[in-house]
């Protein structure tokens, strides 16, 4: 189920390596946080797909390009084959601050969009010395006739090993529409923080990612995790429903 709570004001703790970030501003009145359960699947549309609530995942030791898992609650991972449907919420969102954990094995691949249009990229980047808009935390680009355009590398990379838990902590804008539903203002990245450190600030998306389900923008939409590029699980995943100005 989808658990209502008043809204929450998180602070970020240091993160090695670089500054920590405050990514939330204080809590105005009527805002709320959204907890996603991690109980079962009803926060999610239909399909599901291979996706599960499990215990526990971990990096499979014997092939770490998969994920291992024990049962219980408290873990959302997209199956034994990492190659499944992509997932949506039930709830949708307009302006929102996001706190999700995710992790990774070995190579994969996954990613968070936002109103299921606008992706903030999830990789295996362990290692790497100058990312770009593919690694992790990258605002992955959008396609047209000419090809890929528009993609955003993170400011540095900030990804642990494969193996590891890890955060983002995003505060996200939707696209403005006058009253005959024009677009009057693009959607934007007002901050990215991953694992307590900023990686975008104040990043306009004219329109959707290339994989996005969706062509058109609206005032909400979904958030939605990929499940068909690799094996992923994600915890911890919190909406604070905003009006940012």
């Amino acid at each position: 189920m989808v658990l209502v709570f008043g809204s929450l004001l998180a602070v970020l703790p240091p993160a090695s390596g670089g500054r920590s970030e405050e990514a939330q501003p204080a809590p105005a009145a009527g805002e709320k946080t959204v907890v996603i359960s991690m109980e079962d699947l009803s926060a999610w549309r239909e399909p599901h797909g291979e996706w599960a609530i499990v215990g526990e995942a971990m990096m499979d030791l014997q092939q770490p390009q998969r994920l291992a898992v024990k049962p219980g609650q408290g873990v959302l991972y997209n199956g034994p084959s990492g190659k499944t449907v992509d997932l949506f919420t039930v709830i949708e969102h307009g302006d929102v601050i996001a706190h999700i954990e995710f992790m990774v094995p070995k190579g994969s691949n996954s990613g968070v969009y936002f109103q299921g249009r606008y992706e903030i990229q999830i990789f295996d980047s362990w290692g790497v010395k100058n990312p770009t808009y593919s690694d992790c935390g990258g605002i992955y680009q959008r396609w047209g006739p000419q090809g890929g355009y528009e993609g955003h590398a993170p400011r540095v990379n900030a990804a642990k090993k494969p193996g590891e838990w890890q955060t983002f902590d995003v505060v996200f804008r939707a696209p403005r529409f006058d009253s005959s539903g024009k677009k009057i203002e693009n959607a934007r990245f007002v901050k990215v923080i991953h694992n307590g450190v900023l990686i975008h600030e104040n990043v306009e998306v004219t329109g959707p990612t290339r994989a996005s389900h969706f062509t058109d923008e609206k005032p909400l939409g979904p958030l939605m995790l990929q499940g068909d590029h690799g094996p992923v699980a994600y915890r911890n995943i919190r909406l604070r429903l905003v009006t940012l100005p």
